[in-house]
């Protein structure tokens, strides 16, 4: 998984490496691409804050160890169905950050 940096594609593995190293990498990877805005970036911080305050909020010195316990962590918060409620509304970033979100004709 990747952001939309213009470096981030087949192409740049052509220019790093030769043709047969890059289609030899290339066959390997597949692109997943994060959205173009950052709400999403925001979501991916609460969730690693809530894994470190559920999980990891003590000493794990053994990386076996700490595998197991992000895995049993992660199957009870997927099991109980744990959500991100995004609350951060076009309406409220309009009124936070009005001229990054100008009003469409659309909405006037």
């Amino acid at each position: 998984m990747q952001d939309n940096l213009s470096t981030h594609s087949a192409g740049a593995l052509y220019e790093a490496f030769a043709p047969a190293e890059a289609r030899r990498i290339l066959r390997r990877l597949e692109f997943h691409y994060t959205p173009k805005h950052a709400s999403w970036l925001n979501m991916v911080e609460i969730e690693i804050g809530v894994l470190r305050g559920q999980c990891l909020d003590r000493r794990i010195d053994d990386p076996d160890w700490l595998r197991r316990e992000i895995d049993a962590w992660e199957r009870q918060r997927n099991a109980a169905g744990a959500r991100i409620r995004w609350m951060f509304t076009t309406e409220k970033a309009r009124a936070k950050m009005g001229r990054a979100y100008p009003v469409t004709s659309k909405e006037s």
